[in-house]
C-alpha cells in the first residue's frame, strides 16, 4: 500500500476482488458524468467482470484503487503501458471525493508512474463536450487532439471465407507469432508493443489475434474481442482493440476477416475506435459503408505526444 497524507485515501494495487466494487463506481460515476452534460436518460451499465479482469492484468503494476478510513473504494485508474505507448484509462473518482484536489493526485501519480516505467506517449481520451474534464486535463498540461471516431458496420453482408493470406493465430505457434508482432510493431510504430493484451485476450479467451502475411512475412495484426462488454447481455459484436499493418491494403484486408468472422460467430457488428491520425483509412471506411457512432477527444501530455506510424496503426485507449 502507499499512502501520500494520513487525511486522503489509501493506494493500492487493484485484484480480481475488487471487480464489484470498481463496476459500481463505474457505473456510477460515468452515469453522473452523462446527466451533467445533458443525457439524464443514460445508465452506464456494469461491465463483464472478465473485461474487468483483462484491464487489472494488462495495466499489471499500474492497476490502481484508493480506499478510505472505512475500506470503501473511492477512486480507481488502470494505468496502461504497451511498449512506448502509455494511457490512463477507465479512471473515476467518486462524487463525494471531488473537487479537492484527489482526483489530481489520482492522475499526477499516473503521469509519474507511465514516465519512470520508459513511456514516450502518455494520453487519456474523454468526451468532447466534457468541457469540466477537458480543462481539468488540460490543467495537468495534456494537450486535445484529433477525435477517436467510434465506428461500425453490420457484419451481414460480408460473404466468402477468410482472405487468402490472413489467418488466426493458433496455439502451436502463439510465442513465434506473438514475437513476430511485437517486431513488427516496434519497427514500424516506435516502440508500440501490443503482445500482453494479446496473450492476455487468448488466455481470457475474450478473443483471439488475425495474422496477415504477404508472402511468407508477416504485414500486420490485428486484435479483437467478442466477450460482450455489458454485464448480463448477450453476444452482440466484434471489437477491435489493436491495428497494426504495413499499409492501407494490409489493413483492409484485416478488416475485411473481422466482419468474415463476426457473421461466422452470429455477431450483429464490428466495431472500430479510429483515430483522426489515420485520414486514409478513416475516408475509405466511410467509402465503404461503416458509420459514425461516437466520438472521443484524445488528449497527451506536452513533451509525450504519439508517435506516427509507418504505416497505419491503431490503439484502443478503452478497455
Amino acid at each position: 500500500m502507499w499512502r501520500s497524507d494520513p487525511g486522503l485515501p489509501v493506494r493500492d494495487r487493484a485484484t480480481v476482488r475488487d471487480i464489484p466494487a470498481i463496476n459500481r463506481l463505474f457505473s456510477e460515476a460515468f452515469t453522473e458524468r452523462y446527466r451533467r452534460d445533458g443525457m439524464p436518460a443514460v445508465r452506464v451499465p456494469y461491465l463483464t467482470p472478465q473485461v474487468w479482469q483483462f484491464a487489472i492484468a494488462a495495466a499489471d503494476d499500474g492497476a490502481w484503487v484508493w480506499r478510505d478510513r472505512q475500506g470503501t473504494l473511492v477512486a480507481f485508474n488502470m494505468v496502461h503501458r504497451s511498449g512506448t505507448e502509455g494511457w490512463m484509462g477507465p479512471l473515476a473518482v467518486r462524487l463525494g471525493h471531488q473537487g479537492r484536489g484527489f482526483g489530481r493526485q489520482v492522475v499526477s501519480e499516473g503521469i509519474t508512474h507511465l514516465r519512470e516505467t520508459g513511456a514516450t506517449t502518455i494520453g487519456l481520451e474523454t468526451m468532447p463536450r466534457t468541457i469540466e474534464n477537458i480543462g481539468f486535463y488540460s490543467g495537468l498540461r495534456f494537450r486535445p487532439g484529433h477525435l477517436t471516431i467510434t465506428m461500425q458496420i453490420e457484419s451481414g453482408s460480408a460473404t466468402g471465407p477468410i482472405l487468402q493470406g490472413v489467418r488466426v493465430l493458433s496455439a502451436p505457434d502463439r510465442d513465434q507469432a506473438l514475437t513476430a508482432c511485437r517486431q513488427l510493431s516496434t519497427m514500424h510504430w516506435s516502440g508500440h508493443d501490443f503482445t500482453r493484451e494479446m496473450g492476455l485476450t487468448l488466455d481470457l479467451a475474450l478473443g483471439d489475434v488475425l495474422l496477415s502475411y504477404r508472402g511468407r512475412e508477416l504485414a500486420g495484426f490485428l486484435l479483437y474481442h467478442t466477450l460482450p462488454l455489458a454485464d448480463g447481455r448477450g453476444p452482440e459484436d466484434l471489437r477491435i482493440l489493436k491495428l497494426v499493418a504495413v499499409d492501407l491494403e494490409i489493413a483492409h484486408q484485416l478488416l475485411a476477416a473481422t466482419r468474415t468472422l463476426a457473421r461466422q460467430g452470429r455477431l450483429a457488428q464490428v466495431v472500430l475506435r479510429c483515430q483522426g491520425s489515420e485520414r486514409e483509412l478513416y475516408a475509405d471506411l466511410i467509402a465503404e459503408g461503416w458509420r459514425v457512432h461516437w466520438t472521443d477527444l484524445r488528449m497527451t501530455l506536452e513533451g509525450y505526444h504519439e508517435a506516427a506510424c509507418d504505416g497505419v496503426g491503431l490503439s484502443n485507449w478503452e478497455i
